[in-house]
């Protein structure tokens, strides 16, 4: 927490030792480092709820992003289904033109592969 080596401490002892003195040093020691523990437990506590309030948002982030990809699919699967159909429709439309396309023409007989004859006045004239 704080960088202080052993040098910084011998400074900080024989001055708390030539300050308060040696009968009222032990009580303050103990008072000071009950200050520091009640410090790290405060810091650790927040860091803590900290840490849970982050995990939540990430937890709140993951669910959106779930919703998210669930509505996404549903609309693939709205889109899919709307090709589909439309895809049925236009077979149908195409089918129902073809059938109208076959009604139209009139239906050869197979057997008749014959030419039709045509007569002009110059074959009635050659008849006798």
């Amino acid at each position: 927490m704080f960088d202080i080596g052993f040098a910084e401490l011998l400074v900080i002892a024989v001055l708390g030792l030539l300050i308060l003195g040696p009968e009222r040093l032990p009580g303050a020691i103990r008072t000071t480092s009950l200050w520091i523990g009640r410090l790290r437990r405060s810091f650790n506590n927040i860091r803590s709820e900290i840490e849970k309030e982050v995990g939540a948002d990430e937890i709140r982030r993951q669910l959106h992003n779930e919703s998210i990809l669930a509505s996404l699919k549903e609309t693939k699967n709205t889109v899919k289904n709307e090709i589909q159909h439309a895809e049925q429709q236009l077979s149908e439309a195409e089918n129902s033109i073809a059938a109208d396309n076959t009604q139209d023409k009139p239906a050869k007989d197979s057997n008749d592969n014959s030419i039709p004859e045509i007569h002009t006045a110059t074959d009635q004239d050659k008849t006798p």
